[in-house]
């Protein structure tokens, strides 16, 4: 990955020089071609108004003064104007195409810059991160910094376009020419009064943007969350006061275009009527002729529209501007140490705990001298009561979290994590099983065997069809089973479940339990559960409270010998009768 730009320093013109620069330095062969292109528009430009005074004077004139006019110089001056508009044409295809080419080639190169550092950024890093400003850097912040690439060529062209026009009105005639060429460096100074003007809106939108985009993200997660506490009133609440800034800022940035613009419209078109009827009276002194008249109002006239690009071109650097920032803030974060890279490996298959202790934020401990010893090829469930620590055992034993101190050691092969809450992708039931890896078909059947989710092969394409974002076409437990699916395909040597069938009927667990416990010989799975009937099939058990082990044992043995865990345990069932007869009802 290229290295990230260094800061740019503050100053206007240095910032959108640096900005400019260190977006191109990668493609600077597209853009100067574009630019070029650019370039060449402004000269035929200039030299289609010099045909313009040719055939006012040299065809029309004649024609209506003589009665006629030579058939091989209206051939000549005509030709020069066919070849002129063509190559005008062909520069304008140049500059387009070139200049889309090099903004889409950055945008690229930044979005793979953004995506790559969060790819290496460990769990942790992610977790104190909000998903929606996250996806707003890799997307619209990517797409903002390059906003000031298309319209960029055609604005240098318009430099030159000034500057060779400045000095034909000028040759052409002196003291129009001093007038029209007057009215070019208020209109700059319009548009860098409005280019300062506008920026703070437009830094105020982006942000907001990523805010609402990491609210809107939020919600969607905790729906469930939001509902049971019944918070739709003020979430809702919540997102409509970041939209509502976010709408005032855009439309404060609007309502300064809206004016800006008007101006930008309004004074070359007052000049140009001055500069007519200035132009009427140095005619008719003498002065000047028709054509040069003529081919004076009509670059004058072809300039507005150009100018009007600089306006837009200077208009995009503080937006550019802004996502620029946005995506160098998260290139500048050092990578975080990734919990997995600490994890001891061993040989031997088995899975050892030692004195673990983890706390959030150095408060509330939820882990406490945890030590435990699981054998390659047992299945252990994790039984507790609600903040034991279960979820958070998982989460360090598979590396997503590190703890505070303690010594984990895992087997090499690697271990696999199946969330409650499964997160699936907007892509094929393939795609959501492989992941991209290079997984052979006779392995994914198997996995899809284990886990009971022959299902899939019965949806309209197969393994083919797509499934929505984040599998919505699938019920819980089919999103449950395909998760599970997608980890055994990658078979691990340690299975973690967090509560996975938890969606699950109680016929469709046992036989997913089954299964594993079949075809998964020398795999060692840890579950949370919280059903005894997924407890009982269980080898080990390993009971927690409050962070500590309290045993470790037969579920049997358990129940005869701990008596906390025998009341935990006649809770679960009695919380089940209650649930299965308020279904029945």
């Amino acid at each position: 990955m290229a290295e990230p730009t260094p800061e740019l320093p503050r100053g206007r013109l240095r910032v959108a020089f640096r900005l400019v620069r260190a977006l191109v330095k990668h493609h600077k062969r597209l853009f100067f071609t574009a630019v070029g292109g650019a370039a060449v528009f402004a000269a035929c430009t200039v030299l289609s108004a010099a045909i313009v005074r040719l055939i006012t004077d040299d065809l029309i004139a004649p024609r209506f003064n003589n009665g006629s006019v030579s058939k091989s110089r209206v051939l000549v001056v005509l030709g020069a104007l066919v070849l002129v508009g063509f190559v005008r044409a062909a520069a304008v295809v140049v500059r387009r195409t070139w200049a889309g080419r090099t903004a889409w080639r950055v945008t690229e190169r930044l979005t793979g810059q953004v995506v790559q550092r969060l790819a290496q950024q460990p769990v942790p890093w992610h977790r104190q991160q909000t998903t929606g400003d996250l996806i707003t850097r890799a997307g619209v912040d990517a797409e903002a910094a390059t906003a000031i690439l298309s319209p960029l060529p055609f604005a240098t062209g318009v430099v030159v376009l000034v500057g060779l026009s400045s000095s034909w009105l000028v040759f052409t005639d002196l003291p129009l020419g001093l007038a029209a060429v007057a009215v070019f460096p208020a209109l700059i100074a319009l548009n860098i009064n409005y280019q300062r003007r506008v920026e703070k809106y437009f830094n105020t939108a982006q942000d907001e943007l990523g805010k609402l985009s990491a609210a809107v993200h939020e919600s969607f997660d905790g729906v469930a969350v939001v509902k049971s506490f019944g918070a739709e009133g003020r979430e809702t609440e919540r997102l409509a006061q970041i939209a509502r800034r976010l709408r005032e800022a855009r439309l404060g940035a609007v309502r300064l275009r809206s004016t800006f613009e008007s101006l930008l419209d309004g004074i070359p078109t007052v000049v140009n009527a001055c500069l007519l009827v200035g132009g009427a009276y140095r005619v008719r002194s003498g002065d000047m002729t028709i054509g040069e008249l003529t081919s004076f109002i009509y670059l004058f006239t072809l300039l507005v529209f150009p100018l009007r690009l600089i306006g837009f071109a200077l208009s995009e650097v503080p937006h550019s501007l802004a996502g620029w920032n946005r995506i160098q803030d998260l290139l500048k974060q050092p990578l975080v140490a990734d919990p997995a890279r600490l994890l001891q490996l061993n040989d031997d298959g088995i899975v050892r705990l030692e004195d673990l202790h983890f706390s959030h934020d150095g408060e509330r401990q939820v882990l406490r001298g945890v030590n435990a010893t699981i054998e390659a090829g047992r299945t252990v469930a994790v039984v507790g009561a609600t903040g034991a620590g279960k979820t958070t055992l998982l989460h360090v034993i598979a590396g997503l979290i590190e703890a505070d101190s303690g010594t984990i050691s895992v087997p090499a092969r690697g271990t696999r994590l199946v969330f409650q809450e499964p997160f699936l992708l907007a892509g094929s039931v393939q795609d959501n099983i492989t992941l991209g890896a290079p997984i052979d078909q006779p392995t994914i059947d198997s996995a899809l065997s284990i886990a009971e989710a022959e299902f899939l092969r019965d949806l309209p394409n197969g393994l083919a069809t797509e499934i929505g974002e984040r599998g919505v076409g699938l019920s819980g437990g089919q999103r449950q089973r395909l998760a599970l699916a997608r980890a055994l395909a990658c078979q691990p040597a340690v299975l973690l479940l967090d509560d996975t069938t938890s969606s699950l009927d109680p016929t469709t667990e046992a036989k997913v339990l089954a299964n594993l416990r079949a075809a998964l010989h020398e795999t060692t799975v840890i579950a949370v559960a919280s059903r005894p009937s997924t407890i009982t099939l269980a080898d080990d058990v390993l009971f927690l409270e409050e962070g500590v082990v309290v045993a470790h044992g037969r579920h049997d043995e358990l129940m005869r010998d701990v008596s906390a865990y025998r009341k935990l345990i006649e809770a679960f069932e009695h919380d089940r009768a209650e649930l299965e007869a308020e279904l029945q009802s």
